[in-house]
């Protein structure tokens, strides 16, 4: 069982709306944010060697170096199974992460699987492969597979907006996220969607860095 899928607006939008029934904190949160985002992207091979590519680099550097690999048909499974880790290396890949990229072609991932397993099999299956971690596999399965209920807890603008938005003396732990994220079940994804847009509006405001 998948759970509820996010697929439109009208679904952020109903999440969003029990969450400010549910939640004060929540409300006063989304009073700030207005409309949240559907951050729908389509799943597959080529969106989690996108997250590879993204890891520890800046936007434009992964922009750069995906259109490299885009204009070199090196965002294809077979393609990428059938290069070296020269190749890639060649197209600004670190050797690192030439290696994750090759990994997760020879993993044979079978994607129209995932989007029926249950969340935490997503998950479990995805951190099997080399170079994709927890927050990797919980950022594809919110919104490549639109999972309702699923959360990263240890991202770092989620717990600093959670220090922010709930009024806690430090930032939280992943654990500690986790733990406050329960009360927002079954639409933490909208509640991500929530903090990540406070936590926007609240690093623009003066005085805040």
């Amino acid at each position: 069982m998948t759970g509820r899928l996010i697929q439109t607006l009208d679904c952020v939008a109903e999440g969003a709306a029990w969450l400010a029934r549910t939640d004060p904190r929540m409300a006063a949160i989304l009073t700030q944010t207005g409309p949240l985002p559907l951050r729908r992207r389509p799943d597959g091979f080529a969106a989690l060697l996108d997250a590879i590519v993204g890891q520890q680099v800046s936007t434009a550097s992964a922009r750069a170096i995906w259109a490299r690999l885009e204009a070199a048909g090196q965002t294809e499974e077979t393609r990428v199974a059938q290069s070296s880790e020269d190749d890639l290396r060649a197209l600004g890949l670190s050797r690192q992460k030439a290696r994750y990229a090759r990994a997760l072609a020879a993993a044979r991932l079978d994607y129209d699987g995932l989007r029926q397993m249950p969340d935490a099999e997503v998950v479990s299956t995805l951190t099997a492969v080399p170079g994709i971690g927890r927050w990797t596999a919980e950022i594809y399965a919110m919104f490549a597979l639109g999972r309702a209920d699923v959360f990263a807890p240890g991202d770092l603008a989620l717990q600093e907006a959670a220090r922010l938005a709930l009024n806690l003396s430090e930032r939280p732990s992943a654990k500690a996220l986790a733990g406050l994220a329960e009360v927002w079940s079954p639409w933490r994804a909208v509640a991500a969607r929530a903090l990540w847009a406070y936590y926007r509006v609240a690093k623009s405001r003066e005085g805040i860095r």
